[in-house]
């Protein structure tokens, strides 16, 4: 099992920056992707970015160019840069992480909620 705990997230004006964060802790050996997620009100939950193991890294459009994931092992902790923000992005993000053998994400945070507003 894997526990993951976001950080981070907040009130922003439009134009502006955060960074949340994802300890995560437990089978970390197991992982082979994490990914970031989010939910606004009335929304879908949708994928935002993910990064493998490997360093492979993913972005849904709406984000490219504004958005970076990182990791650092050495921290077990997992990262996303969010620049430019746009009160579109305003909505909950849940950082995942996808066990070996699965075919989805299938441990979650709690959620952190990112505001994006003037």
């Amino acid at each position: 099992q894997v526990q993951l705990v976001e950080s981070g997230g907040g009130l922003v004006q439009p134009g502006g920056s955060l960074r949340l964060s994802c300890a995560v802790s437990g089978s970390i050996f197991s992982i082979d992707a994490m990914a970031w997620y989010r939910q606004a009100p009335g929304k879908q939950r949708e994928l935002v970015a993910s990064i493998t193991t490997g360093g492979s890294t993913n972005y849904v459009d709406s984000v490219k160019g504004r958005f970076t994931i990182s990791r650092d092992n050495a921290k077990n902790t997992v990262y996303l840069q969010m620049n430019s923000l746009k009160p579109e992005d305003t909505a909950v993000y849940y950082c995942a992480a996808r066990q070996e053998g699965r075919l989805g994400y299938n441990n979650w945070g709690q959620g952190t909620q990112v505001t994006v507003s003037s």
